[in-house]
Protein backbone atom coordinates (compact mmCIF):
# COMPACT_ATOMS: atom_id res chain seq x y z
CA UNK A 1 0.00 0.00 0.00
CA UNK A 2 1.36 3.43 -1.05
CA UNK A 3 0.97 5.75 1.97
CA UNK A 4 1.77 8.36 -0.20
CA UNK A 5 -0.07 8.34 -3.27
CA UNK A 6 -0.11 11.06 -5.97
CA UNK A 7 -2.23 13.21 -5.66
CA UNK A 8 -2.89 15.31 -9.53
CA UNK A 9 -4.52 18.84 -9.38
CA UNK A 10 -6.58 20.14 -12.26
CA UNK A 11 -8.43 23.41 -13.05
CA UNK A 12 -11.29 23.39 -14.93
CA UNK A 13 -12.90 25.81 -17.11
CA UNK A 14 -16.63 24.06 -17.24
CA UNK A 15 -18.25 22.08 -15.10
CA UNK A 16 -19.22 19.53 -17.23
CA UNK A 17 -16.00 18.78 -17.61
CA UNK A 18 -16.52 16.90 -14.06
CA UNK A 19 -18.99 14.24 -13.72
CA UNK A 20 -21.55 14.79 -11.13
CA UNK A 21 -21.23 12.26 -9.60
CA UNK A 22 -17.53 13.00 -9.08
CA UNK A 23 -18.43 16.59 -7.61
CA UNK A 24 -21.23 15.42 -5.41
CA UNK A 25 -19.55 12.18 -3.99
CA UNK A 26 -17.15 15.33 -2.74
CA UNK A 27 -19.67 18.26 -2.42
CA UNK A 28 -22.64 16.70 -0.06
CA UNK A 29 -21.74 12.72 0.14
CA UNK A 30 -24.46 12.65 2.92
CA UNK A 31 -27.14 12.96 0.39
CA UNK A 32 -26.23 9.70 -1.48
CA UNK A 33 -29.22 8.78 0.83
CA UNK A 34 -31.75 10.48 -1.32
CA UNK A 35 -31.60 12.87 1.49
CA UNK A 36 -31.29 16.67 1.58
CA UNK A 37 -27.12 17.70 1.06
CA UNK A 38 -25.80 19.68 4.40
CA UNK A 39 -25.15 22.79 1.56
CA UNK A 40 -27.29 23.29 -1.37
CA UNK A 41 -25.04 25.89 -2.75
CA UNK A 42 -22.20 23.38 -3.38
CA UNK A 43 -24.47 20.82 -4.98
CA UNK A 44 -23.26 20.20 -8.83
CA UNK A 45 -26.60 21.17 -9.72
CA UNK A 46 -26.68 24.85 -8.34
CA UNK A 47 -23.37 25.59 -9.37
CA UNK A 48 -24.03 24.27 -12.98
CA UNK A 49 -27.08 26.50 -13.06
CA UNK A 50 -25.11 29.76 -12.09
CA UNK A 51 -22.58 28.65 -14.75
CA UNK A 52 -25.39 27.60 -17.45
CA UNK A 53 -27.56 30.47 -16.99
CA UNK A 54 -24.29 32.88 -17.51
CA UNK A 55 -24.30 34.48 -14.11
CA UNK A 56 -20.85 33.60 -13.85
CA UNK A 57 -18.56 33.21 -16.57
CA UNK A 58 -17.12 35.52 -19.41
CA UNK A 59 -18.01 38.99 -18.75
CA UNK A 60 -19.17 38.49 -15.33
CA UNK A 61 -15.91 38.85 -13.58
CA UNK A 62 -16.07 35.21 -12.16
CA UNK A 63 -14.74 32.94 -14.30
CA UNK A 64 -14.65 29.29 -13.49
CA UNK A 65 -11.86 27.49 -12.53
CA UNK A 66 -13.30 24.51 -10.54
CA UNK A 67 -10.43 22.24 -8.98
CA UNK A 68 -10.60 18.54 -9.02
CA UNK A 69 -8.02 16.14 -6.66
CA UNK A 70 -7.30 12.47 -7.92
CA UNK A 71 -5.51 9.99 -6.59
CA UNK A 72 -5.15 6.25 -8.27
CA UNK A 73 -7.54 7.68 -10.88
CA UNK A 74 -10.27 8.69 -8.47
CA UNK A 75 -11.75 12.27 -7.84
CA UNK A 76 -11.13 12.66 -3.82
CA UNK A 77 -11.89 16.09 -3.78
CA UNK A 78 -13.41 19.38 -5.55
CA UNK A 79 -13.13 23.26 -4.23
CA UNK A 80 -15.58 25.69 -6.34
CA UNK A 81 -12.55 27.99 -7.56
CA UNK A 82 -12.69 31.45 -9.67
CA UNK A 83 -10.78 33.86 -11.28
CA UNK A 84 -11.68 37.30 -9.70
CA UNK A 85 -11.75 40.55 -12.18
CA UNK A 86 -13.34 42.65 -9.16
CA UNK A 87 -14.27 41.82 -5.59
CA UNK A 88 -18.10 42.55 -5.93
CA UNK A 89 -20.32 39.87 -4.87
CA UNK A 90 -18.49 38.35 -2.15
CA UNK A 91 -19.62 39.64 1.17
CA UNK A 92 -16.51 39.03 2.97
CA UNK A 93 -14.69 42.26 1.40
CA UNK A 94 -11.42 43.20 0.66
CA UNK A 95 -11.92 46.31 -1.68
CA UNK A 96 -8.99 48.06 1.03
CA UNK A 97 -6.38 45.72 0.42
CA UNK A 98 -6.55 45.71 -3.33
CA UNK A 99 -6.65 49.60 -3.30
CA UNK A 100 -3.40 49.68 -1.05
CA UNK A 101 -1.67 47.04 -3.41
CA UNK A 102 -2.21 49.14 -6.29
CA UNK A 103 -1.69 52.47 -4.59
CA UNK A 104 2.19 50.41 -4.24
CA UNK A 105 2.02 49.59 -7.77
CA UNK A 106 0.90 46.31 -7.81
CA UNK A 107 -2.14 44.50 -9.84
CA UNK A 108 -4.12 43.03 -7.51
CA UNK A 109 -6.70 41.32 -9.74
CA UNK A 110 -7.49 39.05 -10.96
CA UNK A 111 -6.93 37.21 -7.93
CA UNK A 112 -8.69 33.67 -7.03
CA UNK A 113 -11.84 33.10 -5.22
CA UNK A 114 -12.56 29.66 -3.76
CA UNK A 115 -16.26 30.31 -2.76
CA UNK A 116 -19.88 30.33 -3.64
CA UNK A 117 -20.94 33.10 -5.89
CA UNK A 118 -22.89 35.65 -4.36
CA UNK A 119 -23.71 33.83 -1.79
CA UNK A 120 -22.65 34.67 2.21
CA UNK A 121 -23.44 30.99 3.82
CA UNK A 122 -20.91 29.15 5.42
CA UNK A 123 -20.18 25.29 4.38
CA UNK A 124 -17.09 23.61 3.30
CA UNK A 125 -14.91 24.77 0.69
CA UNK A 126 -13.06 21.60 0.36
CA UNK A 127 -15.12 19.08 -0.89
CA UNK A 128 -13.57 15.97 0.19
CA UNK A 129 -14.59 12.65 -0.13
CA UNK A 130 -15.26 10.89 3.29
CA UNK A 131 -11.90 9.13 4.58
CA UNK A 132 -9.53 11.67 2.27
CA UNK A 133 -10.33 15.11 4.50
CA UNK A 134 -6.61 16.02 5.19
CA UNK A 135 -5.07 14.67 2.09
CA UNK A 136 -7.87 16.53 -0.03
CA UNK A 137 -8.01 19.61 1.40
CA UNK A 138 -3.64 20.00 0.98
CA UNK A 139 -3.93 18.90 -2.62
CA UNK A 140 -6.48 21.58 -3.05
CA UNK A 141 -4.70 24.33 -0.97
CA UNK A 142 -1.66 23.79 -2.33
CA UNK A 143 -2.90 23.28 -6.24
CA UNK A 144 -4.82 26.56 -6.01
CA UNK A 145 -1.27 28.55 -4.38
CA UNK A 146 0.48 26.63 -7.50
CA UNK A 147 -1.77 27.93 -10.05
CA UNK A 148 -1.69 31.96 -8.28
CA UNK A 149 1.94 31.71 -8.46
CA UNK A 150 2.56 30.27 -11.25
CA UNK A 151 -0.01 32.77 -13.05
CA UNK A 152 1.27 35.54 -10.61
CA UNK A 153 -1.97 36.51 -9.35
CA UNK A 154 -1.57 38.33 -6.25
CA UNK A 155 -3.86 36.22 -3.70
CA UNK A 156 -6.11 33.32 -2.91
CA UNK A 157 -9.29 33.87 -1.15
CA UNK A 158 -11.72 30.83 0.69
CA UNK A 159 -14.12 33.23 1.92
CA UNK A 160 -17.35 31.69 4.57
CA UNK A 161 -15.12 28.37 4.83
CA UNK A 162 -15.90 26.24 8.02
CA UNK A 163 -14.49 27.09 11.37
CA UNK A 164 -12.94 23.77 11.33
CA UNK A 165 -10.71 24.57 7.67
CA UNK A 166 -10.01 27.80 8.93
CA UNK A 167 -8.03 26.13 11.62
CA UNK A 168 -6.68 23.97 9.33
CA UNK A 169 -5.77 26.20 6.83
CA UNK A 170 -4.23 28.54 9.40
CA UNK A 171 -1.92 25.12 10.47
CA UNK A 172 -1.16 25.10 6.05
CA UNK A 173 0.44 28.48 6.29
CA UNK A 174 -2.72 30.28 5.48
CA UNK A 175 -4.03 33.64 7.50
CA UNK A 176 -7.16 33.80 9.18
CA UNK A 177 -9.96 36.22 8.69
CA UNK A 178 -13.12 36.06 11.16
CA UNK A 179 -16.52 38.18 10.41
CA UNK A 180 -20.12 38.08 11.66
CA UNK A 181 -23.38 37.33 10.94
CA UNK A 182 -27.00 36.44 12.56
CA UNK A 183 -28.19 33.27 12.98
CA UNK A 184 -31.47 31.78 14.56
CA UNK A 185 -30.79 28.47 16.50
CA UNK A 186 -33.82 26.35 17.30
CA UNK A 187 -33.58 25.19 20.91
CA UNK A 188 -36.17 22.19 20.14
CA UNK A 189 -38.88 24.57 19.94
CA UNK A 190 -42.08 22.72 19.10
CA UNK A 191 -43.68 26.16 17.74
CA UNK A 192 -42.81 30.12 17.27
CA UNK A 193 -44.56 30.50 20.58
CA UNK A 194 -41.86 28.16 22.16
CA UNK A 195 -39.55 30.57 21.06
CA UNK A 196 -41.13 33.87 21.87
CA UNK A 197 -41.34 32.94 25.33
CA UNK A 198 -37.56 32.11 25.53
CA UNK A 199 -37.68 36.38 24.48
CA UNK A 200 -38.37 39.08 27.12
CA UNK A 201 -41.09 40.49 27.30
CA UNK A 202 -40.89 43.86 25.65
CA UNK A 203 -39.46 42.04 22.66
CA UNK A 204 -41.84 39.23 23.07
CA UNK A 205 -44.74 41.93 22.27
CA UNK A 206 -42.46 43.77 19.44
CA UNK A 207 -42.56 40.37 17.25
CA UNK A 208 -46.59 39.99 18.27
CA UNK A 209 -47.02 43.48 17.03
CA UNK A 210 -45.14 42.91 13.90
CA UNK A 211 -46.65 39.80 13.13
CA UNK A 212 -49.93 40.61 13.18
CA UNK A 213 -49.10 44.16 11.31
CA UNK A 214 -47.39 42.12 8.42
CA UNK A 215 -50.36 39.84 7.71
CA UNK A 216 -52.79 42.47 8.18
CA UNK A 217 -51.44 43.76 4.53
CA UNK A 218 -54.65 43.04 3.18
CA UNK A 219 -53.86 39.57 1.50
CA UNK A 220 -52.03 36.00 2.22
CA UNK A 221 -48.81 34.38 2.44
CA UNK A 222 -48.01 31.50 0.94
CA UNK A 223 -44.68 29.71 1.76
CA UNK A 224 -43.78 26.92 -1.88
CA UNK A 225 -41.64 24.51 -1.92
CA UNK A 226 -40.49 21.90 -4.26
CA UNK A 227 -44.14 21.07 -6.99
CA UNK A 228 -45.93 23.65 -5.77
CA UNK A 229 -43.50 26.28 -6.77
CA UNK A 230 -44.63 27.26 -10.58
CA UNK A 231 -42.85 29.72 -13.66
CA UNK A 232 -45.26 32.70 -12.74
CA UNK A 233 -43.88 32.39 -9.41
CA UNK A 234 -40.65 33.50 -10.85
CA UNK A 235 -41.80 35.90 -13.35
CA UNK A 236 -42.85 37.88 -10.13
CA UNK A 237 -39.67 37.27 -8.16
CA UNK A 238 -37.65 38.48 -11.13
CA UNK A 239 -39.26 41.94 -10.29
CA UNK A 240 -38.43 42.02 -6.90
CA UNK A 241 -35.04 40.15 -7.47
CA UNK A 242 -34.24 43.16 -10.06
CA UNK A 243 -35.62 46.00 -7.09
CA UNK A 244 -33.69 44.93 -5.07
CA UNK A 245 -30.43 44.22 -6.92
CA UNK A 246 -30.18 47.56 -8.57
CA UNK A 247 -30.86 48.94 -5.48
CA UNK A 248 -27.68 47.12 -3.36
CA UNK A 249 -25.46 46.31 -6.58
CA UNK A 250 -26.43 48.62 -9.01
CA UNK A 251 -27.12 45.74 -11.38
CA UNK A 252 -28.37 42.15 -10.58
CA UNK A 253 -26.16 39.53 -10.49
CA UNK A 254 -28.40 36.77 -11.33
CA UNK A 255 -29.56 36.22 -14.65
CA UNK A 256 -33.35 35.45 -15.49
CA UNK A 257 -32.14 32.70 -17.35
CA UNK A 258 -31.28 31.39 -13.18
CA UNK A 259 -34.18 31.00 -12.03
CA UNK A 260 -35.72 28.85 -15.25
CA UNK A 261 -32.83 26.79 -13.91
CA UNK A 262 -34.17 27.25 -10.37
CA UNK A 263 -37.20 26.10 -11.42
CA UNK A 264 -35.76 23.10 -13.92
CA UNK A 265 -33.42 21.63 -11.00
CA UNK A 266 -33.84 23.35 -8.02
CA UNK A 267 -37.35 24.03 -6.78
CA UNK A 268 -36.94 21.12 -4.29
CA UNK A 269 -33.84 23.01 -2.72
CA UNK A 270 -36.30 26.04 -2.37
CA UNK A 271 -38.54 27.85 0.04
CA UNK A 272 -40.15 30.73 -1.87
CA UNK A 273 -42.34 32.78 0.69
CA UNK A 274 -44.95 35.11 -1.31
CA UNK A 275 -47.46 37.88 -0.15
CA UNK A 276 -50.44 37.41 -2.28
CA UNK A 277 -53.38 40.29 -3.28
CA UNK A 278 -55.59 40.53 -5.36
CA UNK A 279 -54.40 37.38 -7.44
CA UNK A 280 -50.70 38.40 -7.38
CA UNK A 281 -47.36 38.78 -5.71
CA UNK A 282 -46.62 41.86 -4.24
CA UNK A 283 -43.51 40.57 -2.14
CA UNK A 284 -41.52 37.63 -1.60
CA UNK A 285 -38.74 35.73 -0.04
CA UNK A 286 -36.19 33.50 -1.47
CA UNK A 287 -34.48 30.59 0.79
CA UNK A 288 -32.71 27.56 0.06
CA UNK A 289 -32.71 24.45 2.33
CA UNK A 290 -30.19 22.29 3.39
CA UNK A 291 -30.24 19.41 5.49
CA UNK A 292 -30.15 21.09 8.90
CA UNK A 293 -29.84 25.02 8.03
CA UNK A 294 -32.74 27.25 6.38
CA UNK A 295 -30.38 29.66 4.13
CA UNK A 296 -32.43 33.07 3.44
CA UNK A 297 -30.99 34.29 0.08
CA UNK A 298 -33.36 36.89 -1.36
CA UNK A 299 -36.07 39.72 -0.66
CA UNK A 300 -38.09 42.07 -3.01
CA UNK A 301 -41.34 43.63 -2.97
CA UNK A 302 -43.14 45.74 -5.78
CA UNK A 303 -45.46 47.48 -3.19
CA UNK A 304 -44.47 48.34 0.57
CA UNK A 305 -46.29 46.98 3.59
CA UNK A 306 -45.24 47.60 7.20
CA UNK A 307 -43.20 45.01 8.51
CA UNK A 308 -43.83 42.40 5.67
CA UNK A 309 -40.60 42.08 5.54
CA UNK A 310 -39.47 41.12 8.65
CA UNK A 311 -42.33 38.83 8.34
CA UNK A 312 -41.30 36.96 5.44
CA UNK A 313 -37.50 36.91 5.89
CA UNK A 314 -37.40 35.91 9.34
CA UNK A 315 -40.73 34.98 11.07
CA UNK A 316 -41.89 32.75 8.07
CA UNK A 317 -38.43 31.31 8.00
CA UNK A 318 -38.37 30.21 11.54
CA UNK A 319 -41.75 28.91 11.53
CA UNK A 320 -40.49 26.64 9.06
CA UNK A 321 -37.36 25.87 10.82
CA UNK A 322 -39.76 24.51 13.27
CA UNK A 323 -41.49 22.72 11.27
CA UNK A 324 -39.28 20.75 9.89
CA UNK A 325 -36.84 20.33 12.78
CA UNK A 326 -33.93 22.19 11.44
CA UNK A 327 -31.73 23.37 13.85
CA UNK A 328 -31.11 26.74 12.20
CA UNK A 329 -31.82 29.43 9.91
CA UNK A 330 -28.82 31.75 8.75
CA UNK A 331 -30.40 35.28 7.26
CA UNK A 332 -27.29 36.31 5.30
CA UNK A 333 -25.08 39.28 5.69
CA UNK A 334 -25.26 42.63 7.72
CA UNK A 335 -28.67 43.77 9.50
CA UNK A 336 -28.19 44.68 13.61
CA UNK A 337 -31.99 44.65 12.85
CA UNK A 338 -32.27 41.07 13.20
CA UNK A 339 -30.90 40.81 16.29
CA UNK A 340 -34.38 42.31 17.73
CA UNK A 341 -36.07 39.34 16.12
CA UNK A 342 -33.75 36.74 17.43
CA UNK A 343 -30.75 36.13 15.17
CA UNK A 344 -27.56 36.52 17.48
CA UNK A 345 -23.91 37.00 16.40
CA UNK A 346 -21.98 34.33 14.94
CA UNK A 347 -18.31 34.46 13.43
CA UNK A 348 -17.68 33.92 9.82
CA UNK A 349 -14.48 32.50 9.14
CA UNK A 350 -12.13 33.02 6.02
CA UNK A 351 -8.50 31.91 4.73
CA UNK A 352 -5.89 34.36 2.44
CA UNK A 353 -3.03 33.80 0.78
CA UNK A 354 -0.49 36.55 -0.51
CA UNK A 355 1.95 36.02 -2.55
CA UNK A 356 3.88 39.26 -1.98
CA UNK A 357 5.77 38.94 1.33
CA UNK A 358 5.23 42.68 2.57
CA UNK A 359 2.07 42.88 1.78
CA UNK A 360 1.06 39.90 3.44
CA UNK A 361 2.85 40.47 6.69
CA UNK A 362 0.97 44.04 6.51
CA UNK A 363 -2.53 41.97 6.04
CA UNK A 364 -1.67 39.46 9.07
CA UNK A 365 -1.05 42.21 11.44
CA UNK A 366 -4.51 44.29 10.40
CA UNK A 367 -6.07 40.65 10.65
CA UNK A 368 -4.81 40.13 14.11
CA UNK A 369 -6.38 43.26 15.20
CA UNK A 370 -9.88 43.07 12.97
CA UNK A 371 -10.45 39.07 15.06
CA UNK A 372 -9.93 41.15 18.05
CA UNK A 373 -12.36 44.11 16.90
CA UNK A 374 -14.88 41.60 15.85
CA UNK A 375 -14.74 39.42 18.90
CA UNK A 376 -15.42 42.11 20.98
CA UNK A 377 -18.62 43.25 19.00
CA UNK A 378 -19.89 39.76 18.76
CA UNK A 379 -19.76 40.13 22.89
CA UNK A 380 -21.77 43.69 23.22
CA UNK A 381 -24.44 42.84 20.21
CA UNK A 382 -24.79 39.26 22.21
CA UNK A 383 -25.46 41.36 25.55
CA UNK A 384 -28.20 43.16 23.80
CA UNK A 385 -30.02 40.40 22.37
CA UNK A 386 -33.91 40.12 22.45
CA UNK A 387 -33.47 36.53 25.13
CA UNK A 388 -34.17 36.56 28.88
CA UNK A 389 -30.82 36.60 30.61
CA UNK A 390 -30.32 32.94 31.68
CA UNK A 391 -31.39 31.73 28.19
CA UNK A 392 -28.46 33.86 26.63
CA UNK A 393 -26.10 32.36 29.35
CA UNK A 394 -27.08 28.85 28.18
CA UNK A 395 -26.13 29.59 24.56
CA UNK A 396 -23.40 31.09 25.53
Amino acid sequence: MNDNPVIEVTAHAHLHEIAAEDWDACACPEAADSGRPLDPFTTYRFLLALEESRSVGVGTGWQPRYLTARSDGQVIAVAPLYAKGHSQGEYIFDHNWAHAYEQAGGRYYPKLQMAVPFTPATGRRFLTRPGHEAAGMAALVQGAVQIASDNQLSSVHITFCTEAEAIAGEQMGLMRRTGQQFHWVNQDYSDFGGFLAQLSSRKRKNIRKEREVAQGFGGQIVALTGDQIQPEHWDAFWEFYQDTGARKWGQPYLTRAFFNRAQESLRDDILLVLAMRDGRAVAGALNMIGRETLYGRYWGCTEHHACLHFELCYYQAIDFAIAQGLARVEAGAQGEHKLARGYMPVPTHSLHWIGDGGFRDAVARYLLAERAAVDEEIEVLTSYGPFKRHHQEEQE
